[in-house]
């Protein structure tokens, strides 16, 4: 299973189809999911660029404003899909996987920039993932960092990230490790701020049923945010139970003969 998500900042431009319809072609897809759109609906000919031409389910969420919106799609060869929500900030899909029956909540992700709807945002999230019983995948532009090592200079202030990581704890969800770049974000100007505002969170019943998932930062030649490659690794690897040294070892006579 593999899939996208990223904050497009917009989608006027030709060259995200063709990022997009390239990506879905080199790996996969089996969903994409893209923040900011800026759109509240899109032509048939446009979704069907985006995803190569291939049969995919789409949901648009409406910008608020002028900035927002979100699309979300899924291929329905790979997919069932159960429900569909929306939120101020999220989309939610409940699919199950063909392949393994595995169900699962998709959740895509787009927190406010303005400090004045981050309570209402990081409440939502609360609400709507402690009543589930579904395992949770959800990714997104969060816009919160999580600590100071997730920006490159000390304008930094805890609040949000204080809240952000206890919503994280109380919802016993984990962040899958980022690979290919250490931000996802950078502004436009000459003295250039980075920060970590991307992110992939699963609940523990996903990872123990995909242990192998990787998060891979693709390039950010286009746009001002990374997006994320999701690969749960099902099809080419099987889980294999990692080695482990026991430090007690040490203390066993002959040891060091035997290795």
């Amino acid at each position: 299973m593999k899939g996208i998500f990223w904050n497009c900042n917009g989608f006027a431009d030709s060259k995200k189809y063709r990022f997009l319809s390239d990506l879905t072609k080199e790996n996969d897809l089996d969903f994409i999911a893209l923040s900011e759109t800026g759109r509240a609906s899109f032509p048939q000919t446009t979704l069907n660029n985006i995803c190569a031409g291939r049969d995919f389910l789409w949901h648009c969420m409406a910008p608020r404003g002028r900035s927002g919106g979100m699309i979300l799609g899924i291929n329905p060869q790979i997919f069932d899909i159960g429900q569909i929500e929306e939120g101020n900030f999220f989309i939610r899909f409940k699919l199950r996987h063909k392949e393994d029956d595995f169900k699962f909540n998709l959740f895509l992700v787009y927190g406010p920039a303005q400090q004045e709807f981050k309570s209402q945002y990081l409440s939502e999230l609360v609400r709507v993932c402690s009543k589930e019983t579904v395992p949770i995948i959800m990714g997104g532009d969060f816009n919160i960092i999580r600590s100071p090592t997730e920006k490159n200079n000390s304008n930094y202030s805890d609040r949000w990230p204080f809240l952000f990581n206890a919503v994280i704890d109380t919802l016993n969800l984990r962040e899958l490790e980022l690979t290919g770049r250490k931000f996802t974000w950078a502004n436009n100007l000459q003295n250039q701020t980075f920060e970590k505002l991307d992110r992939i969170l699963v609940c523990t019943d996903f990872e123990a049923k995909y242990p192998l998932t990787t998060v891979h930062a693709l390039s950010r030649e286009i746009l001002d945010h990374t997006p994320l490659l999701c690969n749960t690794n099902t099809s080419s690897l099987t889980y294999q139970q990692q080695f482990k040294f026991e430090l007690g070892w040490l203390l066993r006579e002959r040891f060091c003969d035997m290795v």
